[in-house]
């Protein structure tokens, strides 16, 4: 017979008055209790559970009220409005504010070095502020920022202001990071990151649209260029949005505008223990030290530094792309549109496989070789035009990324660590994204020739990275699993996925 398991969460106590208990009846309780957690997760890391209707009701509010049309409003906003550089390459901005093509790349990595800059105040902020109010505020200060660069006249002034709009929308992937992973149970966290990327695809088709409308109807009205109203009309809007927030949106799973019921409350109770999960507004050093100490957290930061090098160039430079392939510059911004689609598709098609087999970073890593496959047909094919099909094929990193923050979401807990890791990988994927557009060498265009081949290579280690960091979680998923584990009372006490013996990962 195997040796009895040990339950570490589990406390026995006695009184005089109680029955006397032997020695084997506790490690059969003990057992049976093991055994009964165990068969709550599925071999993947989910938990098993059947969503009754008073959960259903909950989860709808959030997702078409109070919590996701935000987000995805964000998002989309975010993605549109750091994309007005690449639309604006082709309405005229560099011939108006007298801007080179090498001075061009930097304006286009400045934005990531304003992001790169903010991050350590956000960790403390993020910890110490609401969540809601602190998201409204900045949309507010980026609409602003975006709303003035209708007057930039120089390449200095696009300089500056574009680090400046960097720093304020730098907080906005980790603050929806957290809300959803504050908000929503594992299993339903990529479905909802995935949004975030899913809005990034509706801004690039909405955008390709819009800028290619500006451009034809606005150009020199009231004496302005089109990107200038452009910028104008963005950020007005973002503005307006930033105030919607600041008073509608939720960050709480017990918030008086959800109005729960006490059968409800009971509800949320286990849905902060499953997503492990909750608010401290304490900063708890040791947990930022135990990351240090994984080393699936280098293969995390790493992974997000290389898979976003290609994203800081292709956010500014895939309209310049297109003009290369021999496309007219408002053309150009049409044929943004279905890549806009294709990141949807690849999305989507990566939440449903999750959400019905799993496998997280396994999803990821296809994506990234899927990726590769379309830098390798944007070297080699011959006809220019046709290249567009290797152009559009290497947005599947899209997807990559999103699963890749999906798995970070599910499986790093205690709130300071997992502020820690989140803001770290911002660091990175800033990192990546700095150093992406001057990889794009102006004597190089259109095809930008060591670029490419550098993001195959970024890529392919990337993939190398996710699977070790898989493999490490697996085998700490044996070693729990073999040895016992009971209901997890970790997200109670702010425990770390390391201090509590009972959470198991999901893969």
């Amino acid at each position: 017979m195997a040796e009895t398991k040990v339950v570490y969460t589990t406390e026995v106590t006695t009184e005089t008055h109680s029955v006397t208990t032997t020695t084997s009846e506790v490690k059969e309780s003990m057992k049976t209790t093991s055994t009964d957690a165990a068969q709550e997760y599925d071999k993947h890391g989910d938990l098993i559970f059947v969503q009754s209707d008073a959960e259903k009701a909950i989860v709808r509010k959030m997702d078409f009220i109070f919590v996701m049309p935000f987000i995805a409003i964000i998002n989309f906003l975010q993605f549109f409005d750091k994309s007005t550089l690449n639309y604006a390459a082709v309405l005229g901005i560099k011939e108006a504010t007298h801007t080179s093509g090498s001075q061009f790349s930097w304006v286009g990595s400045l934005f990531y070095l304003g992001y790169l800059v903010f991050q350590f105040p956000n960790q403390l902020l993020l910890q110490r502020v609401p969540l809601a109010k602190y998201i409204g505020v900045l949309v507010i200060l980026w609409g602003t920022v975006l709303a003035v660069t209708f007057q930039a006249k120089t390449f200095v002034h696009l300089a500056v202001l574009r680090t400046i709009l960097g720093f304020f929308e730098a907080a906005m992937y980790p603050c929806c990071i957290m809300l959803i992973s504050t908000l929503y149970r594992r299993c339903e966290q990529p479905g909802r990151i995935g949004v975030l990327y899913i809005c990034n695809g509706v801004a690039a088709m909405v955008g390709g649209f819009i800028g290619y409308g500006v451009g034809n109807t606005l150009e020199g009205v009231g004496g302005h260029g089109s990107w200038q109203w452009l910028m104008l009309i963005l950020g007005v809007v973002t503005v307006g949005f930033g105030f919607i927030i600041f008073f509608g949106l939720i960050d709480n799973p017990r918030s008086r505008f959800l109005k729960l019921t006490s059968e409800q409350l009971a509800i949320v109770d286990e849905r902060m223990r499953d997503n492990s999960t909750v608010v401290n507004h304490k900063i708890k050093y040791h947990q930022m030290l135990e990351a240090l100490k994984e080393p699936r957290f280098y293969c995390f930061i790493f992974a997000a530094l290389l898979i976003n090098i290609q994203n800081g160039a292709l956010g500014a430079f895939t309209a310049l792309i297109t003009v290369g392939f021999g496309f007219s510059g408002v053309d150009a911004l049409l044929l943004g549109v279905p890549t806009g689609a294709v990141v949807i598709i690849f999305i989507a098609l990566s939440i449903w496989y999750n959400r019905k087999y799993g496998n997280t970073l396994y999803v990821a890593c296809v994506m990234l070789v899927i990726t590769i496959i379309g830098l390798i047909l944007l070297i080699t094919i011959p006809v220019p035009k046709a290249k567009l099909l290797g152009l559009y094929l290497l947005w599947g990193y899209c997807a990559a990324f999103s699963m890749f923050l999906s798995s970070v979401a599910n499986n790093v807990c205690g709130y300071t660590k997992k502020l820690f890791y989140s803001s770290c990988i911002i660091v990175f994927y800033t990192i990546g994204n700095f150093a992406g557009p001057l990889m794009m060498v102006d004597s190089q265009k259109p095809l930008y020739l060591g670029g490419m081949i550098a993001y195959i290579a970024a890529d392919a280690i990337a993939i190398l990275l996710l699977l070790y960091a898989r493999y490490w979680m697996a085998r700490s998923n044996r070693e729990r699993l073999s040895r016992g584990i009971s209901k997890s009372e970790g997200e109670k006490l702010d425990m770390t996925d390391r201090e509590d013996p009972n959470f198991i990962y999901r893969l």
